[in-house]
């Protein structure tokens, strides 16, 4: 267990301890995250990923408060959620020495089309562009952004990650689309669906089908929706 220790017994010495949250989805404009703007100093007006302060009298443990400040800010309770890093210095708040336990999130378009994700007026989806925004983000968040980036594209090579932007009924072509876009590149389509079927991650929607080009496609679901699933080998 890591125990901080400080010179001073005054509350002011303590560390700030926060979780942030790197929110992702698939919006019209592509993958995007969601943005919060800063209503109090420090960086008052500017856009952050959201974040909260950890409350240890409610919070049991660290992905406790990061789905509680989720919840708190898009209304979603049970997306896909890992740990990204922790990241912690005496620079990266003017308040003082700053811990901040980093979480991605991704959230499906079916909760996306509810209306849900961005509860507040001000929070906003902003299109990913190259390593993040277009925007300037407050304290270290562009760089966390980007190392959130990074491990989301790598995931995508070797696994079921992009499934969990989806609506929770989908076909295959639907699946290998938005692989398609998350790599920037084609795939053949019976390698990727043999590899899907190696993988065994889906369940086939009895009776459900859907209109394609060709002929009625097969509707599928997530066997687990809050679960990743490694592939033998990359994409």
């Amino acid at each position: 267990m890591v125990q901080i220790m400080t010179t001073h017994d005054n509350d002011a010495f303590k560390p700030i301890a926060t979780v942030d949250l790197a929110i992702f989805s698939m919006t019209p404009n592509g993958l995007s995250v969601l943005l919060a703007r800063r209503a109090n100093a420090p960086f008052a007006g500017v856009w952050a990923l959201p974040g909260g302060w950890i409350h240890i009298d409610i919070d049991h443990d660290l992905e406790t408060a990061a789905r509680r400040v989720l919840k708190e800010k898009t209304g979603v309770e049970m997306p896909y959620l890992e740990q990204l890093q922790t990241v912690g210095n005496a620079n990266r708040d003017p308040r003082g020495w700053s811990i901040s336990v980093v979480y991605v999130a991704l959230i499906s378009s079916d909760d996306l089309a509810a209306g849900q994700g961005a509860r507040s007026g001000e929070a906003q989806w902003w299109p990913i562009e190259g390593n993040g925004v277009d925007v300037h983000l407050a304290f270290d968040h562009a760089l966390l952004l980007s190392d959130a980036l990074t491990r989301i594209r790598k995931k995508v090579e070797y696994s079921t990650l992009p499934a969990h932007l989806l609506p929770s009924r989908f076909t295959l072509s639907e699946l290998q689309s938005l692989y398609e876009r998350l790599l920037g590149r084609k795939l053949d389509k019976s390698a990727f669906r043999k590899r899907v079927a190696e993988a065994g991650f889906l369940v086939p929607v009895e009776g459900e089908m859907r209109r394609a080009s060709n002929r009625p496609a097969q509707v599928f679901r997530l066997k687990d929706a809050q679960s990743l699933v490694l592939f033998d080998r990359t994409l």
